[in-house]
């Protein structure tokens, strides 16, 4: 069954910033486990409002009931749920119906970390076949997630780009990263960066540029050694990335 959730966040007056901070990120991880098992499917902030519009399904009312009300910030929550059912005008019918026939399950993303790492000096190689070769090291940072915690490896981190003509980035993304129990992870991303003219070269020339304004999203392979971590090596990724002044911000999720 599929629900239509309303939520309205009521904070009580008086608590603290640091409690707040707490139940969102709490919120945040509750949130994505919801989308790995198949519950949570879209999340929309209505306009100008503070309510928070989300697609959930689940076997019941009841068992959305108590998904619900295990959220994090549940007690600082006003929701309304409204049961759907199918329309016999709905477009998606049809496309549903012929699928019946050879169906497959959607893909779902989960978050896995946020990496944020500084940048070194590129090294300008200059023009060969393929475009202009740079090599920019990745000389730092730290990364977390609601399972994954840690650093990046200085040394052993670096993006092997190709700059396009127009400006288009094709990225060769290899760093290390270390959890905090000492595992090491050796990532590599291919990725591509992308936009209008003027926008990638205001990023060409270090300004700050909102993420929103271009496309920078990779895929990308994760290999680790440790035992308790082995589902890594078999999963399928994709980062959405920013790039930010003397950095750049990958988000990581598993492809479910």
């Amino acid at each position: 069954m599929e629900f239509l959730v309303d939520f309205e966040v009521r904070i009580p007056d008086g608590t603290p910033a640091s409690e707040v901070r707490d139940h969102e990120q709490a919120e945040a991880t509750a949130a994505a486990k919801l989308v790995e098992e198949g519950h949570l499917v879209r999340l929309w902030k209505q306009s100008g409002h503070a309510t928070v519009v989300g697609l959930y399904r689940a076997d019941s009312q009841t068992q959305l009931d108590d998904l619900l009300g295990a959220l994090p910030l549940a007690d600082w929550m006003r929701v309304s749920v409204t049961p759907l059912e199918p329309h016999p005008n709905d477009p998606a019918v049809d496309s549903a119906a012929q699928a019946m026939n050879n169906p497959l399950p959607p893909p779902r993303l989960a978050r896995l970390y946020r990496l944020e790492a500084t940048l070194g000096q590129p090294l300008e190689v200059g023009e060969v076949a393929a475009g202009h070769r740079r090599i920019v090291p990745l000389t730092g940072g730290t990364f977390t997630g609601p399972e994954l915690t840690g650093m990046l490896l200085p040394g052993a981190s670096a993006d092997w780009q190709i700059i396009l003509p127009d400006g288009t980035a094709l990225g060769d993304i290899r760093y290390t990263l270390q959890t905090d129990r000492g595992d090491l992870l050796y990532v590599q991303s291919l990725g591509v960066r992308h936009g209008r003219p003027e926008v990638l070269a205001r990023l060409g020339r270090g300004e700050k540029v909102d993420a929103g304004e271009y496309t920078f999203r990779t895929s990308t392979r994760i290999e680790t050694a440790a035992n308790e971590l082995d589902w890594l090596n078999k999963g399928v990724f994709i980062s959405v990335a920013g790039r930010q002044a003397g950095g750049v911000i990958y988000e990581t999720y598993l492809v479910a």
